[in-house]
């Protein structure tokens, strides 16, 4: 394959709501986004690794890990500040150095325990089937009836129950991996959109670090010891 332009941004803001400077607590011995920046290093394909953040603290372990910061101003580091102008602020930033990647993938540091064959294998599916945009996902397991709360009552539809074994699987997106044509981004401010493919990833690999439970988890998987227990 061909090689190509490929900037990885790791968005990384120092507020939390639920867990002071996220971002930076140790899981497993090592501060949570240096799993994410470990393996952006890692891969082949990517040409740099960029951690984008408004707090010094974190900007230092990201270094210490080997990835470069860009400092990113205090209008993009609100709780509803988009993603996507995240990225762009990167982009544009990188444009001013002369550098212009094809493709920008975005990878979460709250997602850890994504393997490194699937960063690749998602950079490879959306550059062999040129789309606009990839993003990873997991299936929906126990998908029966679903329904909506009026006030208290409970409201099923009726309609789309059936039998478990007939149910066509569903997937959700998992925020774990996004990759995106850099003019694609540019042009619609969306980093997915257009011609879109996505990669499966199992439940396990999709874990979502958001509060201390989740934190313990992921602990668990990374030290060897969630399949014994369930």
């Amino acid at each position: 394959m061909k090689k190509r332009k490929i900037v990885v941004i790791i968005p990384a803001r120092g507020g939390s709501k639920r867990i002071l400077f996220k971002n930076i607590q140790l899981l497993a011995g090592k501060p949570l986004i240096a799993y994410t920046i470990q393996n952006s290093l890692k891969s082949n394909l990517i040409d740099r690794t960029i951690v984008s953040t408004d707090n010094e603290k974190i900007a230092d372990i990201a270094r210490n890990y080997g990835a470069e910061v860009i400092m990113r101003p205090d209008s993009l580091a609100g709780d509803e500040s988009p993603t996507e102008q995240t990225m762009i602020h990167v982009v544009e930033t990188l444009k001013k150095e002369k550098y212009d990647p094809e493709y920008v993938v975005l990878l979460q540091p709250t997602s850890p325990i994504i393997k490194l064959s699937t960063i690749n294998e998602g950079i490879k599916m959306i550059i062999e089937s040129d789309a606009d945009s990839l993003l990873s996902v997991c299936e929906i397991q126990h998908y029966y009836l679903s329904g909506h709360f009026e006030g208290e009552e409970y409201k099923p539809d009726y309609s789309q129950r059936q039998f478990s074994h007939k149910m066509p699987k569903k997937y959700r997106e998992n925020g774990a991996l996004y990759v995106t044509k850099k003019d694609f981004l540019i042009n619609n401010e969306n980093r997915i959109g257009g011609k879109i493919r996505a990669i499966i990833m199992n439940n396990v690999d999709s874990i979502d670090i958001d509060d201390i439970s989740d934190f313990e988890l992921a602990e668990k998987i990374i030290r060897g010891d969630y399949y014994e227990q369930n």
